[in-house]
């Protein structure tokens, strides 16, 4: 069934929203409002929800409820009471990140006229308007076109074929082109009238309305990442001047507010029309009024945070003011909605935003008691078929293991989830080479892989797969993206570099200091901690020295490596396309872009193996920490009571301090001596 259009639904988010349906026979209309009103409109965000639907984990097949947007809606029913004024608003990355969005996507694509999960929860939410992160691009510009029920003039999609269902909001999307007409693949902008009850100079209550203008952005990048499916056909612009050439249109089209929704973060290099995070520029554009930011799954404001984008010149991270702007980030997979109460005062002519009154906070659904808020059941209820579809299919079992494969320990050196992903790529790599690539077929084969999951969005945020019976789910769970298997030509001296990025994972430690230092430096994600796994490799990580100068004794078949000796090196679309920022990285490397999927690969390796062993895959340990004698403890944070994982793993240097580390989020505090 098609989705009702946008103007349909509209009686029925205004009732959402706090305000009265209008009668049958004669529309409300919003009169203007005397000079001196005042309201407040309040801005809801959710961002990265990547298609976390309910509070449940398809990895681990079992309820996760510190995840979900049917959480979420607790948090949105509870800010629409408080501000009746609302409007809700989702940032993007939204489609993909669970097995639920693989199934639909990928094992049983929706028809024409389905709704995404996702989706129909938003509509049932009553979502005012979204904008599109780089994940909405993963599986493609056709699956893209019809599940937005767009319909896109590109290669790849066909312009015959019907408009499908989308969702029921305005998706907006400004610094994406099409090649083929050079005009945004989205509409770069939307203007809601959005009725609202203020308060006049009398202090009566007074209808009016207000125009908001949303416009979003996605990260430039994306034309690396997944160069494979965009190439040829789309182009981006840069975040700055796409909002200074729209920002004006938008004005003269009536909008007395302009909110950005922008996928991504901030940073504060100098400007460019390709950067990732360039929202601490956009911020600077005139006519910006407030900002949803993302991408980077991060908490803001956070007066506690360490990150460091949100310690640049001109951010508050206690306020929530980036160069002056009220700005939100909502964390990722529905365990935040962000709040920003614009405080409006009328001037007689329009709204304009009195900034000392505005508030911004991030709301979690983790409770002060460390409880969770309630889900909407009606959310569970509206999905229940796709969510019994998806545990079905992720169960099926392709293959055993006999030990348990874990990133608890990924960071002191456990490659017991990580060297069965290596073998899959360079197993394939090398196949590929040899049937179609004979040219480089003498050159050796190696494979890099990195842990995905580190903790990063909680205590139960790890990698986990149980010995016996392995099926697709855990796959997915030792894989979590949909990338794409890419091969790469580098030598030793670059192998090696690419090493050295990777280890700035690590804080640098400075073995005279009596006090704890940390290990991990958390502003470098797990997903860039590549690592070899490989009988033929080996070397050490020294973490006493500055990033960039940690790498030693690096030997390949036990002599000192050449810097000149070439390699195949197998990897995944992002990072040889330049995710990461690693050197060399940059796509130019690129010998062979498989159409295949790491995961489906991966999968097929499990198959072909069919019985997993310790010793065959899951032990190849290239990498060791360099020696070095502490004066203090150096310690590091993880699920508690896993010291025996360690120790299967063959890891004997690590032991657990302390079952809780105090911080309130149920880690483990660990050190690990590094003079073993």
């Amino acid at each position: 069934m098609r989705q009702l259009p946008r103007l349909a639904l509209l009686p029925l988010l205004l009732a959402g929203c706090g305000a009265l349906p209008p009668a049958a026979h004669e529309p409300v209309r919003a009169m203007a409002a005397p000079a001196g009103s005042s309201a407040t409109l309040a801005l809801l965000e959710t961002t990265d929800l990547h298609a976390n639907v309910l509070s449940y984990d398809y990895y681990k097949l079992q309820a996760e409820p510190s995840i979900g947007l049917e959480r979420t809606a607790a948090l949105i029913a509870q800010a629409r009471a408080q501000f009746p004024n609302n409007l809700l608003l989702d940032n993007g990355d939204t489609i993909q990140g669970t097995a639920l969005a693989d199934y639909q996507a990928l094992v049983k694509p929706l028809a024409c006229d389905q709704t995404l999960a996702i989706y129909k929860a938003m509509n049932l939410l009553k979502v005012d308007g979204g904008g599109i992160g780089n994940h909405e691009f993963n599986y493609g510009l056709a699956f893209l076109s019809q599940v937005t029920g767009n319909q896109f003039d590109v290669d790849s999609v066909d312009a015959g074929k019907p408009r499908c269902a989308g969702p029921a909001f305005p998706q907006v999307l400004a610094n994406v082109y099409s090649v083929r007409t050079g005009k945004p693949l989205f509409a770069p902008y939307h203007i809601i009238d959005k009725q609202i009850t203020a308060a006049g100079p009398d202090g009566k209550p007074v209808t009016s309305s207000v125009k908001v203008g949303i416009i979003s952005f996605a990260p430039p990048t994306i034309m690396a990442w997944d160069k494979r499916w965009l190439e040829g056909r789309v182009y981006t612009q840069g975040v700055r001047e796409t909002a200074e050439k729209f920002i004006p249109e938008m004005r003269a089209r009536g909008a007395e507010l302009v909110v950005a929704i922008s996928h991504g973060g901030l940073d504060d290099s100098p400007y460019s029309p390709t950067m990732e995070n360039g929202n601490y520029y956009l911020s600077q554009v005139p006519g910006v009024d407030a900002m949803l930011i993302g991408h980077s799954h991060q908490l803001f404001p956070n007066a506690a945070s360490t990150v460091p984008q949100f310690n640049l010149p001109g951010v508050d991270k206690a306020r929530g003011l980036v160069n002056g702007v009220p700005t939100v980030m909502a964390n990722l997979w529905g365990k935040h909605l962000g709040v920003i109460g614009l405080s409006l005062r009328h001037d007689g002519k329009q709204w304009t935003i009195d900034k000392r009154a505005t508030t911004v906070e991030a709301r979690g659904i983790q409770n002060a008691d460390k409880s969770y808020v309630a889900p909407d059941a009606a959310i569970a209820r509206l999905v229940a078929e796709e969510h019994a579809a998806t545990i079905a299919y992720v169960q099926t079992p392709v293959g055993a293991t006999d030990f348990r494969m874990s990133t608890y320990f990924a960071d002191v050196g456990d490659v017991s989830a990580i060297e069965v992903v290596n073998q899959a790529q360079a197993g394939y790599l090398a196949a590929y080479v040899k049937a179609n690539l004979p040219q480089y077929a003498h050159l050796p084969v190696l494979s890099m892989s990195s842990p995905f999951k580190s903790g990063s969005a909680g205590v139960s945020d790890y990698t986990d797969v149980k010995a016996g019976n392995v099926a697709l789910n855990n796959a997915a769970d030792l894989y979590l993206y949909p990338n794409a298997l890419y091969g790469v030509k580098m030598n030793g001296a670059e192998l090696k570099a690419w090493l050295e990025q990777s280890a700035r994972r690590f804080n640098t430690i400075d073995p005279n200091k009596l006090e704890a230092q940390e290990l991990v430096n958390t502003a470098h994600p797990s997903y860039n901690f590549d690592a070899i796994t490989s009988a033929d490799v080996r070397y050490q990580i020294d973490v006493t020295q500055p990033p960039g100068q940690r790498i030693k004794g690096l030997t390949y078949k036990g002599k000192p490596m050449d810097a000149s000796q070439e390699f195949l090196i197998a990897t995944n679309n992002y990072r040889a396309s330049g995710g990461g920022n690693f050197p060399g990285l940059d796509g130019s490397k690129t010998v062979v872009a498989s159409p295949d999927n790491n995961r489906e690969l991966l999968i097929a390796y499990v198959t072909q193996e069919k019985n997993l062993t310790r010793a065959k895959n899951g032990s190849a340990r290239s990498w060791r920490f360099a020696k070095a004698a502490t004066k203090g403890p150096v310690v590091f944070h993880s699920a508690p009571h896993m010291i025996e994982l360690a120790q299967a793993a063959g890891i004997g240097n690590v032991t657990q301090i302390k079952p809780d580390d105090g911080a309130g989020k149920g880690f483990a505090l660990y050190q690990v001596d590094l003079s073993k």
